[in-house]
């Protein structure tokens, strides 16, 4: 096998797992609050295991190091709103309102990054309209809040991911990641008074929750990011891009497959998916300039791993 197919065979293996999160977000019995600071922090734990993290922690200066804290906490609200949009509503709805967030970027990134704004992306924006309204009228009127808390998410995820695409490069991948996901849960326990809606911080998973926290943690998170990290290397940005853009597409068909949630949603919703998915593949080809391999930092924080 060629080092080109294998890394296919790889980035595709990392995109279904990742399709899992919002499945076991679905399983996992925790209020999403408990869900997320126990995710984050089993993940920080793992990654302290690697010498790596150290020696990016020692090398990196303190400014930098608070930067990535407070992207951190950007990266707990959006996990809290993408486990909350489940709770309330279901896995699908989720991850189709995450989907979102590549029709935000090209209007949060100019702020963020300073690159000029391209009005043509607007188009974008436009254009998925149709499918959003939609997939409002194919939901019951009962997941309608998981609507308006999902796509707070992705604008979220859109902010973040601007954010690492301008400081990612200052650091190491790994030490990046543990700073933003310790610092976040660290952070989002400590602000959770102040969030009450989704739940407390300091529930402790029962055996079965605990079993499906680890799988979370370590089988949907830590290995396809490093698998995708191994991957990427031997990809095109093009490659690599379309198939990362279907991860909503693995989740939707795992949660049809696991949850039976058709049984919970109309046609008007999956046409509505059809739209918006279809503007997160033409992204990609509205981008001005040279494509960039997504952003290691952000596979490994985001349940949007689709921004390029």
């Amino acid at each position: 096998m060629t080092p080109a197919a294998r890394a296919q065979w790889q980035i595709h293996a990392c995109v279904l797992l990742w399709g899992f999160t919002a499945i076991l977000g679905k399983a996992i019995t925790l209020p999403a609050m408990a869900l997320v600071v126990w995710r984050m922090a089993l993940v920080a734990a793992a990654l302290l295991l690697v010498p790596r993290v150290w020696r990016g922690l020692r090398a990196m200066p303190v400014r930098l190091l608070g930067i990535y804290a407070g992207i951190g906490a950007l990266v707990a609200l959006h996990w809290l709103t993408f486990y909350g949009s489940i709770k309330l509503a279901n896995a699908s709805v989720a991850v189709t309102c995450i989907a979102l967030a590549t029709v935000f970027l090209p209007v949060v990134e100019p702020w963020v990054t300073g690159r000029r704004f391209q009005p043509r992306e607007l188009l974008l924006g436009i254009a998925v309209v149709p499918g959003v309204a939609l997939v409002v009228g194919g939901v019951p009127a009962g997941m309608r809040l998981g609507i308006v808390v999902g796509t707070i998410s992705a604008v979220l995820v859109a902010i973040f991911g601007a954010l690492n695409k301008r400081y990612v490069e200052r650091a190491d991948a790994l030490t990046v990641t543990f700073v933003e996901l310790g610092a976040g849960g660290l952070l989002l326990a400590l602000a959770a008074p102040l969030i009450p809606w989704f739940g407390s911080p300091w529930m402790l998973p029962g055996l079965h929750d605990g079993a499906m926290l680890l799988v979370l943690a370590l089988a949907c998170t830590l290995l396809p990011f490093a698998l995708s990290l191994v991957a990427l290397r031997n990809m095109s940005a093009f490659a690599a891009q379309l198939a990362i853009n279907l991860e909503p597409v693995y989740a939707i068909v795992l949660a049809v497959l696991l949850l039976g949630e058709q049984r919970e949603l109309g046609a008007m919703f999956y046409a509505g998916v059809v739209i918006i998915l279809s503007g997160v593949f033409l992204h990609p080809l509205l981008t001005r300039g040279p494509r960039h391999k997504p952003d290691p930092a952000t596979l490994g924080t985001s349940e949007a791993k689709a921004l390029d």
